[in-house]
């Protein structure tokens, strides 16, 4: 807020309407205020606001001002300093392997650990996003040119392609049209949204080249099965990070060991261990293994992800948080 000794007459006259009607949390955050040929103007630090919030105090303030004697226009200017975010590509070579469940509940545990996360649904042809994160049937709107988020029940923000199109509709595009789509995703109005991770589609094509090019992520987790198909598919997937200079922060093993429920016997229907070799041959960091486990597919159907609890079903997601987390430390030096 401007300083009190440094306020005109007019400045006074508006920051005392503004605390009157609006309260002090909106006036602390006053820059400058001034009237120009009848013309109220102030300007309102916006940091840490979203769409939605400005819009609100946009409307807050003209109200608060129009009333003044003198006043005939009320206009705000909004200012702030860009948030540094990151961005993860979280990617695998081949589809169904349970990227996307590994998506949202590392946004989960990593929001629990204190950042601002968000998710980008850049599986345009399949996005699942919608159903993980609860928020089928809403659809996003747009303000000055952006999509503003959707609000998770979770603490998550998120954009996904499926909260946009028709329920399941099939989106007959060309590669030029994703890639496209999915910027428009990634540059979103995510506000104060430190830490964005992109749920890619499978394989190595026009979408990852697109995100790696034009969004530059600051680095990629690659998640596969354990069977030797699905590891090849991964190697390359690795191959095209490496060649796109993303830095890859690990490697996720999902759906490694099989706990029957009536007698408690362990299997490995997909194989074991077989990611985690191959992250030792490329001397690439092993993250963690995902369990093939009911409770985490159930959960997931039902929008209510094992990470947004305590139990022991996400403890294995929260260790490969805790992993990431160490390595953003790590970036951030």
């Amino acid at each position: 807020m401007v300083e009190e000794k440094k306020l005109s007459e007019d400045e006074a006259r508006l920051i005392a309407a503004l605390h009157e009607s609006a309260g002090g949390a909106i006036a602390a955050r006053v820059t400058s205020a001034r009237i120009v040929a009848g013309r109220a103007i102030v300007v309102v630090e916006a940091s840490g606001l979203s769409a939605s919030e400005r819009a609100d105090a946009q409307a807050t303030i003209e109200a608060a001002l129009s009333p003044l004697v003198g006043v005939s226009e009320v206009r705000t200017a909004f200012m702030g300093e860009r948030v540094k975010r990151r961005i993860i590509a979280i990617g695998s070579g081949k589809g169904g392997v349970g990227k996307s469940t590994l998506t949202t509940n590392l946004a989960i545990a990593l929001a629990k650990m204190g950042h601002k996360v968000g998710i980008v649904d850049a599986d345009i042809y399949g996005p699942s996003q919608p159903k993980l994160l609860a928020t089928e049937g809403q659809k996003p709107i747009a303000q000055d040119d952006k999509l503003v988020p959707l609000d998770s029940p979770h603490g998550v923000k998120m954009l996904s392609m499926g909260n946009l199109a028709k329920p399941a509709q099939a989106l007959a595009w060309r590669g030029p049209m994703v890639g496209n789509a999915m910027s428009q995703l990634i540059e979103g109005d995510w506000g104060d949204t430190d830490l964005l991770l992109i749920d890619l589609p499978p394989g190595t094509g026009d979408v990852q080249i697109t995100m790696m090019q034009k969004h530059k992520p600051d680095g990629a987790v690659l998640v596969s099965t354990p069977q030797d198909l699905a590891l090849i598919d991964a190697a390359r997937a690795g191959q095209l990070f490496e060649t796109g200079k993303v830095p890859i922060i690990g490697l996720v093993e999902n759906m490694a060991g099989y706990a029957c429920p009536h007698c408690g016997e362990l299997s490995d229907p997909f194989g074991k261990g077989g990611f985690e070799q191959l992250a030792q041959r490329l001397d690439i960091p092993f993250l963690g293994r995902i369990p093939l486990s009911l409770p985490i597919r159930e959960a997931g159907d039902a929008g209510v992800p094992v990470a947004v609890s305590d139990g022991p079903e996400g403890d294995a997601f929260r260790d490969i948080a805790k992993a990431v987390a160490r390595w953003l430390e790590g970036e951030d030096g």
